[in-house]
């Protein structure tokens, strides 16, 4: 009987866990998140810099969505698996089509037109796949009338438009898609969606920043590819490890747990609409923030090893120095909003922390590269030291309340 059930569509229960074919999901998003580090490297310009997080924006939408579809539906089953190797075959050929999407080569097909219509596939897929799953579910089939009228079409056609231009022009089309994509979740609603396991929803969220964390360590093997290992390419390694684990040690031994039994102790609604702001909304900023510090942790690398060009004195220049502390200034201010929004105390030191990192790139570019990672690094640590011990998120009111008998 479990193995017939498997061949449709099953519903989850309080108790799921994130299974292996969600993982086999994630892999593709692993090489879509280098692309977009990619897409900032060949060119790192402010308006490159920008360009790319508007698509990584699209990108964690197409995410956040089978996340979601995840947590109400089982991934194992035989329905939706096919569903989501479709998809991963579509966000492949998205991921392919990144470092193009901005400035077109010649040759081949052209690339922000197959973006934009690979982005469209992949949620119309996301809504079919919602729709089956919950046949009778007439506020969920509302809702997802709404999505596509307000959040998928408008979207999709300013892509669309966009493609026709070029440069700045195009980038003005796709950040307005971004910005009414995600805006027009506010005017949907959130009644019909549900989070059935908070455990496996914080989970799939925990897991997509260590992704954007191992992105950051293969940026800097990327960096540092080709040209011989030193004394001081060991030491920059070092710091940028350093770096990532002190990221990793803030999101999961500060306040990730905490968020989870915020979420946990939700009902309804108001679980739902925690579970947009805290998860699908404020975890970008820390991929987002993750992936821009990858792009300087790549740059001082290349710097650091390529001897023949430059020497340890070398500091990092324009947008890559403020990429280096700017996206950790990002991730720190997204984790502060995270634990505001969860109701936790003021976090302080994350906001200090965060704004100081967000407007240092000048400073950066007066400091050898190698010595200003390791600042950072270390600078970090501390930080996450003096964000304390104690639970960043207050209790719900639910878990104040004693158990009835």
């Amino acid at each position: 009987m479990g193995g017939k059930g498997r061949s449709h569509l099953v519903a989850t229960g309080d108790d799921h866990k994130v299974t292996p074919a969600e993982l086999f999901f994630d892999l593709v998003f692993v090489y879509a998140i280098t692309q977009v580090t990619a897409l900032m490297a060949a060119d790192p310009s402010p308006v490159r810099v920008v360009g790319a997080m508007a698509v990584l924006a699209l990108m964690w939408w197409c995410w956040c969505a089978f996340s979601w579809l995840g947590n109400v539906v089982r991934a194992d089953s035989v329905a939706l698996f096919g569903v989501l190797v479709t998809v991963m075959a579509v966000v492949f050929v998205v991921s392919l089509a990144v470092p193009e999407v901005l400035a077109d080569a010649p040759g081949g097909l052209p690339a922000p037109l197959v973006f934009v219509l690979s982005y469209g596939v992949v949620r119309v897929l996301h809504l079919t796949s919602y729709r089956l799953a919950s046949p009778g579910d007439t506020v969920l089939h509302r809702v997802l009338l709404r999505t596509a009228l307000l959040s998928v079409l408008p979207p999709f056609v300013l892509l669309l438009v966009g493609c026709a231009y070029d440069g700045k022009t195009r980038l003005l089309f796709w950040l307005g898609a971004v910005v009414v994509d995600y805006g027009a979740i506010f005017v949907t609603g959130s009644s019909g969606w549900r989070v059935n396991a908070p455990g496996h929803f914080s989970e799939r969220y925990g897991l997509i920043v260590i992704i954007a964390l191992g992105e950051s360590i293969v940026a800097m093997g990327v960096g540092m590819q080709g040209f011989p290992l030193t004394v001081a390419v060991m030491g920059a390694c070092g710091a940028g490890l350093l770096l990532a684990a002190a990221l990793w040690a803030l999101y999961f031994r500060r306040f990730g747990t905490g968020v989870e039994h915020r979420l946990a102790g939700l009902e309804g609604d108001e679980r739902t609409r925690f579970a947009r702001d805290a998860y699908t909304f404020l975890h970008l900023p820390l991929v987002a923030g993750v992936v821009l510090c990858a792009l300087g942790m790549k740059k001082v690398l290349t710097q650091v090893a390529d001897t023949g060009h430059y020497g340890l004195a070398e500091p990092l220049h324009g947008t890559v120095a403020w990429s280096l502390t700017g996206g950790v200034g990002v991730f720190l201010l997204g984790s502060a909003a995270i634990v505001l929004r969860a109701g936790g105390p003021r976090p302080a030191a994350l906001l200090v922390g965060g704004v100081c990192c967000l407007f240092a790139g000048p400073l950066v570019a007066h400091v050898p590269a190698l010595l200003a990672l390791s600042l950072l690094a270390v600078g970090v640590l501390v930080l996450v030291l003096a964000h304390g011990r104690r639970a960043a998120v207050a209790p719900s009111p639910a878990e104040e309340l004693p158990h009835a008998a």
